[in-house]
């Protein structure tokens, strides 16, 4: 679009001019741009960047593509981006529930008191219980609970596994040197 007042000084350019200004500007109007002349006009700007080598030395040249062959999944993209960016939290209960799952002893034996991790155990298994009584769809809940009992008395096994390697390990470091003490004569 263009706007009155270019319009307007392009009429009294013409009009002064006379007809000799209105033949070069008919001659010097742009073309309008259809689907062949715009297929030809990417066609010679890619062909003369070739020619500039703005195309050499891209990332990722002469290797195949990612993902290609594979069977067709519409959520590629994010997938992707949640590995790319190590997003975590992300995705239907049922998966993180397996996740939480398998790091959940890790999380239990930084924890320094047995009231906390019946408190973990007792969330961890209420959120199971939920996501299993959802309706929402997705992939099922095969995530099991935990036996909060069991759980306890194998923290207190591994807590007392590191307390005994810790002891070793400081036993080891602690022994009794012999030598010239220095500053006694």
């Amino acid at each position: 679009m263009s706007d009155a007042m270019s319009d307007a000084a392009r009429y009294r350019a013409r009009r002064d001019a006379g007809d000799r200004a209105e033949n070069e500007s008919e001659a010097e109007a742009p073309m309008m741009l259809d689907a062949q002349n715009k297929a030809e006009f990417v066609e010679t700007a890619v062909q003369l960047a070739i020619r500039r080598g703005e195309f050499d030395n891209l990332p990722g040249a002469g290797k195949p593509l990612e993902g290609l062959g594979t069977h067709h999944d519409p959520d590629w993209w994010i997938r992707r981006k949640i590995e790319t960016e190590n997003l975590s939290g992300l995705g239907p209960p049922a998966l993180m529930l397996r996740v939480e799952e398998r790091e959940l002893d890790g999380e239990l034996d930084q924890l320094g008191r047995e009231e906390d991790v019946r408190t973990v155990l007792e969330d961890f298994n209420r959120r199971v219980i939920a996501a299993r009584r959802q309706l929402l769809g997705g992939p099922p809940v095969v995530t099991p609970t935990r036996d909060i009992d069991t759980e306890v008395v194998a923290w207190r096994e591994r807590r007392a596994a590191r307390q005994a390697d810790a002891r070793s390990d400081v036993s080891i470091d602690a022994k009794p040197r012999r030598g010239r003490r220095w500053g006694r004569r």
